[in-house]
């Protein structure tokens, strides 16, 4: 029996930014509490690590989608994530194209 194998890199290809961009949604977040609350709510499903996380949140930061600020919290530096104006508008093109995949995947399911 064949099985086709992907590369995990690949099949959730953009769903990190997703993730990301939906929990700022909400309210500022730090980037180990973003990592944690990740993990967390998808109940261990989805567990990027902190190698994946900071590269997206630095590059977020450098197109302008995420604004960030720091602050010294029990002696160490944290820095906080929140949603730019032009972050919210990648939000809504993300959720759109999530919305596209998902509505392919249900169509191949009913075949």
């Amino acid at each position: 029996m064949y099985y086709f194998r992907m590369k995990r890199e690949l099949f959730l290809n953009g769903l990190p930014d997703l993730v990301i961009l939906r929990l700022l949604a909400g309210h500022e977040m730090y980037g180990y509490e973003i990592v944690a609350k990740i993990t967390l709510v998808s109940r261990e499903v989805l567990n990027f690590g902190e190698g994946c996380i900071y590269p997206i949140l630095h590059r977020m930061v450098a197109e302008g989608f995420l604004l960030q600020r720091q602050a010294m919290v029990d002696g160490r530096q944290r820095r906080y994530y929140r949603l730019s104006s032009s972050g919210r508008k990648q939000l809504a093109a993300h959720n759109r194209r999530f919305a596209e995949v998902c509505h392919a995947v249900k169509a191949i399911e009913s075949l």
